[in-house]
């Protein structure tokens, strides 16, 4: 029998804004973004099923404000609107964080009031997308973007920067998009932290420092500095 997840990081402060929330890693990814550093759960197979998922949720009423859904890329699973419910009907928030690839699917958990807050990875610009993720599947990413603004859900945007992958210049032409699209919302980047394997060798990466660096009306936050 499929078992989508992967693994269940028990707590985090640092992954839903404000709240108090568990992980769950879903297996599997339609990218390969090459400074993955999550290469067991994109290429592997999962562990648990939504039942197990659900028991420990269960067992942690009362102690979490929400729930993030992550991977690899939870949105491909295709039964996560039902999982979604059934996390929702515990009281509890959610966030999904995803690599915007399944707009459709998204458009209907929003409608729905499935999700409470979407973590969009804006991984590249259209001009390096293929090669930085392995993948020819921008537009999707753009429809996800326009779901978004369409809708009056809470939603961040943001891009992992590895200076081997991105120049100033691909993080300049993101943030020019975002704003032509109409994204008023803070931008993050994320730079590249690992000292562990990722999908494909790289050097290190010099992160971005200076917010300043980047000219644009949005704000602009740099995250591991």
């Amino acid at each position: 029998m499929h078992k989508p997840i992967y693994d269940i990081t028990p707590f985090s402060a640092l992954d839903y804004p404000d709240k108090t929330a568990c992980i769950i890693w879903f297996a599997g990814c339609n990218m390969r973004c090459g400074y993955c550093y999550n290469p067991t759960i994109v290429e592997g197979k999962g562990r648990f099923q939504y039942t197990d998922a659900l028991r420990f949720l269960k067992q942690r009423h009362g102690l979490l404000d929400g729930t993030v859904l992550s991977g690899g890329e939870c949105m491909l699973h295709k039964d996560l609107p039902r999982f979604a419910r059934e996390i929702k009907d515990l009281g509890l928030l959610l966030k999904i964080d995803t690599n915007g690839t399944s707009p459709g699917k998204l458009k209907v958990m929003i409608t729905n009031k499935l999700i409470d807050y979407v973590a969009l990875d804006f991984k590249a610009p259209p001009k390096t997308f293929k090669e930085i993720t392995g993948s020819n599947l921008f537009e999707l990413v753009n429809k996800s973007l326009d779901v978004l603004l369409d809708s009056d859900l809470p939603f961040e945007v943001r891009t992992t920067y590895h200076s081997d992958l991105h120049s100033l210049a691909d993080m300049q032409t993101i943030l020019d998009l975002l704003l032509r699209k109409g994204y008023r919302g803070t931008y993050f980047i994320q730079n590249f932290v690992s000292d562990g394997p990722t999908l494909k060798r790289l050097g290190s990466s010099t992160p971005l420092k200076n917010e300043n660096d980047l000219r644009s009306q949005l704000k602009v936050v740099i995250r591991n500095r």
